[in-house]
C-alpha cells in the first residue's frame, strides 16, 4: 500500500433540520458576520450505523470577508439500538454569491454548486461503537434540501 493514496469507506448520509426562523443572527463581530442556527432533528443512515439526530444541536456560522463561511457544529445521535452519540465537526462553505442567495431563500442547490467539506470527530461510551472514538472522518455536503444540509460521512482508513 503506498502513502500516496487515501483510503475511505462510506459511513453514513445524514440529513440535518435546521431552525432558520430561530437562528441567532448576531451581526458584524470583529471576525465576520456570526450567526448561530439551531439543529432541530435530522436522520443519518449507513450500513455500520443508522439513527435520528436530537435536537438541541446548534451550527455556529462565521461569514468571512472573503465570502467563505466557517461552520463549528455540535450534535447528538442516537442510533436505532438506543446508542448516544456525539458528533462534532468544523468546516468551510465556499459558494458563488448567487448560490449563497439561493440558500439562503431555502432553495434546493445542487452538489456541484457548492464546496462544502467538514471533519467530523465522535464520542461515544457505548462499547458497540467504540470504534467511532479512534476513527478520524471527511465529509462533503450541500446546501438546502428544504429544512437542511445534507452531508455523506466517509471514515479515513
Amino acid at each position: 500500500m503506498s502513502m500516496d493514496v487515501l483510503r475511505y469507506e462510506p459511513l453514513f448520509s445524514l440529513y440535518l433540520d435546521i431552525g432558520y426562523d430561530r437562528a441567532h443572527k448576531i451581526g458584524t463581530v470583529p471576525l465576520g458576520w456570526r450567526g448561530i442556527y439551531p439543529v432541530s432533528g435530522g436522520r443519518f443512515e449507513g450500513a455500520k450505523l443508522a439513527g435520528r439526530v436530537l435536537s438541541d444541536g446548534a451550527d455556529w456560522v462565521m461569514g468571512r470577508s472573503d465570502d467563505a463561511m466557517e461552520i463549528d457544529v455540535r450534535l447528538a445521535l442516537e442510533t436505532h439500538d438506543g446508542a448516544l452519540i456525539a458528533m462534532a465537526y468544523t468546516g468551510l462553505i465556499c459558494t458563488p454569491s448567487a448560490v449563497s442567495e439561493r440558500m439562503r431563500a431555502g432553495e434546493p442547490v445542487a452538489y456541484e454548486e457548492t464546496y462544502i467539506r467538514t471533519t467530523p470527530r465522535f464520542q461515544t461510551a457505548d462499547p458497540r461503537y467504540a470504534w467511532l472514538n479512534k476513527i478520524v472522518a471527511v465529509a462533503n455536503g450541500y446546501g438546502r434540501r428544504g429544512d437542511g444540509p445534507t452531508y455523506h460521512v466517509f471514515a479515513i482508513l
